[in-house]
């Protein structure tokens, strides 16, 4: 298959998207358009998922020049890991659109193509500076789409988004820059190329300690990992529920995507060195997010904190140094995505068909919707784990691997996720299974065909990932030995 292929699947979107502002005003030709378009895109990220060679490395590359005269290049190309989350955005982008398909505007399905562009682009970079370009495009469209047909006081949330993505967006181009003036300084020349970068020797100790917690800082804002986490309970709430499920599914997953992406290879010692760091932070994002998801009567602000709660066991993941917590940790984030996801599209449902979206507010669903509360159900058992589901399986690798890296961290791992079940349960059974507190009942529809044509491959995944684990694992695994092996130098296992 051409290389080709990836520029094809990033630009698609946009180009769509730009066309269709400038051709038609009708709201529900722009959205069927936008939905063929990803429906196209999944058909070929099935065909690269499926012509894909796990042992041969990264495949489909572009890398012409863009910037020459800096070095600058449009230097693209998938490996496992980057191949499996492209994969997942694929199929929950047009999926979720079912999800969306009434009461929105032109411009919301025009942001929606215009993120998928920024997502897919930035998941697909080679280059730093390519990466920083598709990192900015795929955060405005998300702003604008909070301000406009967000809740609430949507104005201060934007705001505040705003400041926080752009510090740290800010922190990581200074970064990249200062890279790129050490390997000007030390080869002759100009590069921006990740795989360049790690070949730099002249930057000191404490150089790379500054650079590397500029990265850290920058991707961690994305995640969120604690304690830069405060900008994301007043978002999920106020934001539309495109916005929150591209945010908390997608947008999330390529900040931990970063830290594997570029921090390992660049800076490899520093990473291992402040590993132990991490993982105490991810440890105690888990058991701090999970308590404060318990103290929640929004249900958008508690599963926000019960996104950032998993976020850093997946942090926590990442830094455990060998192959049971990473793999985990990236399987964690197709299972995460896929739960999470659907959890607040089934919010958002709930929200527009009765106007409630407080757990005191709701009750009584299971009677009048059974297949909505079985869906939901699936997706909050996959999300605490359950044995047969995908969340099972990768919080039990990311458990394992904690524990490699360290006994007593490990069974604290293995403790915490307690929590997470303790507040989905209770949140389930007080807005879902039973009656509200005035006796009353709600009325609610159930889920439409097309809701739960959407769904159902989200369901399938649910149990086929938990079922059939190696089948997905087999993809990514490689690309995890070739950093644990060839770059960090610990072997497969600590």
């Amino acid at each position: 298959m051409s290389a080709d292929i990836l520029s094809f699947i990033i630009f698609l979107p946009a180009v769509v998207a730009f066309g269709l502002m400038v051709t038609t005003k009708n709201v529900e030709a722009v959205r069927n358009i936008a939905f063929l378009t990803t429906s196209v895109i999944l058909i070929l990220v099935l065909k690269i998922y499926l012509d894909f060679e796990p042992q041969v490395g990264m495949q489909f590359v572009t890398n012409v020049p863009w910037i020459s005269e800096y070095g600058i290049n449009y230097y693209i190309g998938v490996d496992g890991f980057s191949l499996t989350i492209l994969m997942m955005i694929a199929i929950l982008i047009p999926t979720a659109y079912l999800l969306l398909w009434e009461g929105r505007t032109k411009g919301y399905w025009l942001n929606m193509l215009l993120v998928q562009t920024g997502v897919t682009g930035t998941l697909l970079s080679l280059d730093v500076i390519l990466f920083y370009f598709f990192w900015e495009v795929m955060l405005l469209p998300v702003f604008i789409m909070i301000g406009i047909n967000g809740f609430g006081d949507k104005v201060f949330t934007t705001i505040k988004v705003t400041i926080y993505t752009m510090a740290g967006s800010l922190l990581m181009f200074v970064s990249i820059l200062y890279l790129g003036v050490a390997f000007f300084n030390e080869f002759g020349h100009w590069t921006f190329q990740y795989n360049e970068l790690t070949k730099i020797t002249t930057l000191t100790y404490s150089e790379q300690i500054w650079l590397f917690l500029a990265f850290v800082i920058a991707f961690g804002i994305k995640i969120p990992i604690f304690p830069l986490h405060t900008w994301i309970m007043e978002t999920y709430k106020n934001a539309p529920t495109g916005a929150v499920f591209l945010l908390s599914s997608i947008m999330a997953k390529l900040g931990v995507y970063a830290i594997v992406r570029f921090m390992i290879p660049i800076f490899p010692e520093i990473y291992v060195e402040f590993s132990s760091w991490f993982v105490f932070i991810g440890l105690f994002g888990l058991i701090y997010f999970g308590i404060a998801a318990l103290m929640q009567d929004d249900i958008k602000r508690m599963f926000a904190y019960s996104s950032a709660s998993h976020l850093s066991f997946i942090a926590a993941g990442i830094f455990s140094l060998n192959a049971y917590g990473i793999n985990g940790a990236l399987y964690l984030i197709i299972a995460h995505a896929i739960a999470t996801g659907a959890l607040f599209l089934l919010v958002g449902v709930i929200h527009d068909e009765t106007g409630f979206k407080t757990i005191k507010d709701l009750g009584g669903l299971a009677k009048k919707t059974p297949i909505l509360t079985f869906i939901f159900a699936v997706m909050l058992f996959a999300n605490v784990g359950l044995p047969g589901t995908n969340g099972f399986v990768s919080e039990l690798l990311i458990i394992f691997g904690i524990y490699e890296f360290n006994h007593t961290l490990g069974y604290i791992s293995a403790l915490t996720v307690i929590i997470g079940a303790s507040y989905m349960l209770w949140m389930f059974q007080r807005a879902i299974l039973q009656k509200r507190e005035d006796g009353t009942e709600l009325q609610m529809r159930d889920l439409k065909i097309k809701e739960i044509v959407g769904l159902a491959p989200w369901v399938i995944l649910v149990f086929l990932m938990g079922i059939y684990p190696d089948v997905f694992i087999d993809k990514f695994e490689p690309t995890v030995t070739h950093y644990l092996n060839d770059i960090l130098k610990i072997g497969a296992m600590k």
